[in-house]
């Protein structure tokens, strides 16, 4: 089967890829650019290790057909650090203990990224119900729930001293 021409900006950077037609995103992603970040879990979005964010919208890749990206903005948990530095949520996900086996993290953390520039200041309740599309196979939810808390004050406190 031949491949088809696809034109995507992932992590800021233009990339002209050749996939064929059944792939996924995910696929794409990670064999065609490397990008193993993004982590392959149940195949059936229903873990959300895969999730990435499309054009601002928190997206399962391992369910996103590769060709339906064309001309997308496509932001990786490679594509966080900003200038050598981890995105704020990064941050609080280290300092708070939120990283086990880590394959949900990427995911939940592009769920928590996408989720915060969304809602800037969000209750419990709120992020626990943004993260819910997750799963997290060591069964640590309190901690990642603490971690968006805190992320969502640091990143209130920076725009507050821009």
């Amino acid at each position: 089967m031949d491949k088809i021409p696809l034109t995507v900006d992932v992590n800021g950077v233009k990339y002209d890829l050749k996939v064929k037609p059944h792939w996924t995103l995910l696929r794409a992603l990670r064999e065609e650019l490397q990008l193993t970040g993004t982590k392959e879990g149940c195949g059936k979005g229903e873990c959300g290790f895969c999730t990435v964010i499309i054009d601002g919208i928190a997206t399962m890749s391992c369910l996103t057909p590769a060709l339906r990206v064309q001309g997308k903005k496509i932001t990786t948990i490679e594509g966080l650090p900003r200038q050598g530095k981890p995105h704020p949520v990064q941050e609080a996900f280290l300092e708070e203990g939120a990283v086990n086996c880590g394959m949900c993290i990427p995911g939940m953390v592009m769920a928590a990224v996408a989720f915060l520039n969304k809602k800037a200041n969000p209750t419990e309740g709120e992020v626990r119900t943004a993260l819910s599309g997750n799963i997290c196979r060591c069964g640590g939810y309190a901690r990642p729930v603490k971690a968006v808390l805190i992320a969502s004050q640091k990143i209130m406190e920076a725009k507050t001293n821009e």
